[in-house]
């Protein structure tokens, strides 16, 4: 059974442009990488938990802000790993330097047997539609056109 994660794609519209806020990746897999390491801040769904509950809660965890809606659902995608994503784009804005990420603990380096904690979220930036095209999973791309169609 494929894993079920769900997030919130944060936007806000300048004189220039509509841009995203996309999260890049924390640990130490991530570190130094660009393209494909940016998305939407989101996590698992607990058993019994409404996508939308779970996409709210992990934002909050994986940025410090708790955004309220209205919420405009931007469907589901399924990841190359197989991982299966709910999405909602909603409206706000985020100083970026105000992030305050969730953690996970993890042996590194790998067989070391050594544990050490990372940020779930490394960093997080505004980026307009061809940056956020650029950098974001492959599969979440779908997300940043459904918006697109929706503004």
């Amino acid at each position: 059974m494929a894993t079920v994660s769900a997030g919130l794609l944060l936007f806000r519209r300048t004189e220039a442009e509509t841009q995203v806020l996309l999260a890049h990746l924390g640990g130490p897999f991530f570190a130094g990488k660009d393209a494909n390491a940016w998305g939407v801040p989101k996590g698992l769904v607990h058993e019994g938990e409404e996508p939308l509950a779970a996409a709210c809660r992990e934002f909050e965890e994986e940025t410090g802000l708790k955004p309220e809606g209205p919420y405009l659902p931007l469907g589901v995608v399924r990841q190359q790993s197989g991982k299966v994503v709910h999405a909602w784009a909603v409206e706000g804005d985020f100083d970026p330097a105000k992030l305050k990420s969730s953690t996970f603990e993890l042996e590194w380096p790998k067989g070391s047997g050594k544990m050490k904690s990372f940020p779930e979220v490394d960093r997080v930036e505004w980026l307009g539609a061809s940056e956020a095209k650029a950098k974001i999973i492959a599969a979440q791309a779908d997300f940043l056109d459904r918006l697109s169609q929706l503004l």
